[in-house]
């Protein structure tokens, strides 16, 4: 009885998989996609920018911010403006394609020195108070606990590049060592903690 029972399921289990197997995959399809164009999340792998980001955090990401994307390429099918300093953005390091999260600190045409962890950007320096460094009216919180880091001294940003740089200016393989970012290249903008290790759920902007 339970043999006759479990053949006479098959055909139906066959049926309802011809049935529901193409629009399972489409639906699925269509949230990859859209992860991958529109909206993603990225796991912060270490202290890089602190205090800014802790390691762990888990942050939401506007794949939109700079552009509209053919799904799993890199092809751009809507240009949506670029980059701008102060900025905290999702790419690929140019050095060996780790995706990384830094702030984008200058942009092309902008003339750039970094002294002991401070900008200045075209002759007018970044720095607030200590430790405090003011993108337009955002303010940046860094960690110099460490130190500043390589300085840099007065290069300009070509036409199409960024440079990127950690918040925890003394502990960050950023922008001094990879080299500059193709702005076409940033994948997206990073809008918030939702995510703290020890602290569970939040919205905390950047």
């Amino acid at each position: 009885m339970n043999e006759t029972a479990a053949v006479s399921r098959l055909p139906s289990a066959r049926a309802w998989l011809r049935r529901e197997a193409l629009p399972l995959a489409v639906m699925l399809l269509l949230l990859f996609a859209a992860r991958d164009s529109l909206a993603n999340h990225y796991q912060v792998p270490s202290g890089s920018m602190q205090p800014t980001l802790q390691p762990g955090d888990r942050v939401a990401v506007d794949m939109r911010a700079y552009g509209l994307r053919l799904p799993f390429t890199n092809v751009r099918l809507l240009a949506n403006g670029q980059p701008q300093r102060g900025d905290v953005a999702v790419f690929d390091s140019p050095a060996d394609g780790t995706r990384l999260i830094k702030r984008v600190v200058a942009v092309a045409g902008d003339h750039v020195a970094l002294h002991e962890g401070y900008l200045s950007i075209n002759g007018q320096p970044l720095q607030q108070s200590l430790a405090h460094e003011a993108f337009g009216g955002k303010q940046v919180q860094l960690d110099l606990d460490e130190g500043g880091g390589p300085d840099i001294t007065d290069i300009t940003i070509p036409a199409g590049k960024l440079l990127v740089l950690g918040d925890h200016r003394g502990n960050s393989f950023d922008g001094r060592f990879f080299g500059l970012v193709d702005a076409d290249t940033v994948y997206g903008k990073a809008l918030a903690v939702y995510w703290r290790r020890g602290d569970g759920p939040r919205w905390q902007r950047l």
